[in-house]
């Protein structure tokens, strides 16, 4: 699929703040339009090759505007800090793990069906890498696991709160949530059901479908709504993921090159060489969290035990782009 040309101009020509601002415009409009139970499945798949002109057109073209994402958009963890600074009542953040804009139409239509109140719904960037702990740290958090029963201290950038991160069904983390008037809360999921199904034969059709069936539950909503009582809420994600299962096999060169470096992942931490490729299919980065060469683009290659079909911390546009949705009732 080629990009429309007025997209085209708009992200060619403008500075790369505004440029990238249209490609993130553009990647939520292509992912949020609303679902059913019935066309998830094979929507979802439609909506992820779409947004795969655009990542072809930053692997393959303008690989260097990804030398430019970490400032030229904002990271979520710091418009979360920001946006905790604000002067509310009784806040609270939802951070579901590995949350990708695919599925921000469960999200919003659920919401919206359910009395919620939306004040606004966006993107903002994932560290570089998209890692877990990465994001943790970024918010003054030494990693996800200082967020289990308070142990985080006050320290981190979102205090005063009580954090809580578990993998426990909704219902058992509506039980959780007492008067207290701020609530962190990081549950595991989806990103421990993607890596549950990212062997062969699964994929993003299977999380597709646990995806529509919990935040369609009314488990998932009474959950949301317990936190929302009294606060004003933040859904939002560490990361997005990519769906690797969809995506082109390297040529042989570049694939021989990228399973010596890269084995079955899609980043690997130090300064190391990029490869010889142009346009490439490996960039190395530097930032906050250290060096590391980060697989860029829409490649997949066959490794020992076969390539994922679902993975994060990539340079693709599902991986770096966390939804960040504003909710009261």
């Amino acid at each position: 699929m080629a990009l429309r040309n007025d997209l085209l101009q708009r992200i060619t020509s403008a500075p790369s703040e505004e440029a990238w601002r249209a490609i993130i415009e553009d990647t939520i409009e292509q992912c949020a339009g609303a679902l059913t139970l019935a066309n998830a499945p094979g929507e979802v798949t439609k909506r992820d090759r779409a947004v795969g002109a655009l990542d072809h057109f930053l692997s393959a073209s303008a690989w260097d505007m990804w030398g430019d994402f970490g400032s030229a958009v904002e990271r979520n963890a710091d418009r979360l800090a920001a946006w905790w600074a604000q002067p509310f009542g009784a806040k609270a953040i939802l951070i579901l793990d590995g949350l990708s804009l695919r599925e921000l139409p469960w999200i919003l239509e659920g919401a919206k069906a359910r009395g919620f109140t939306v004040h606004g719904a966006t993107a903002y960037a994932a560290e570089i890498p998209s890692d877990t702990n990465a994001f943790a740290r970024a918010l003054g958090f030494s990693s996800r696991s200082q967020f289990q029963n308070n142990s985080g201290g006050s320290a981190h950038r979102l205090t005063p709160c009580k954090t809580e991160t578990v993998n426990l069904p909704w219902l058992d983390c509506a039980a959780l949530i007492d008067s207290s008037p701020n609530w962190l809360f990081w549950h595991q999921w989806p990103d421990a059901k993607l890596h549950d199904g990212s062997g062969a034969g699964q994929g993003l059709d299977t999380l597709t479908r646990d995806i529509a069936a919990q935040l369609t539950s009314d488990d998932f909503w009474s959950f949301v709504e317990r936190l929302a009582q009294g606060r004003r809420l933040i859904i939002t994600s560490d990361h997005g993921y990519a769906a690797t299962g969809l995506f082109f096999d390297a040529p042989q060169h570049q694939a021989d090159f990228l399973k010596s470096a890269l084995k079955s992942g899609r980043l690997v931490p130090g300064t190391l060489d990029p490869g010889p490729f142009v346009p490439p299919v490996a960039i190395q980065t530097t930032g906050q969290h250290g060096p590391h060469l980060l697989a860029v683009g829409r490649w997949k290659w066959k490794s020992q035990g076969g390539y994922p079909t679902l993975a994060h911390g990539g340079l693709s546009l599902l991986e770096m782009l966390s939804p960040f949705v504003e909710l009261t009732k």
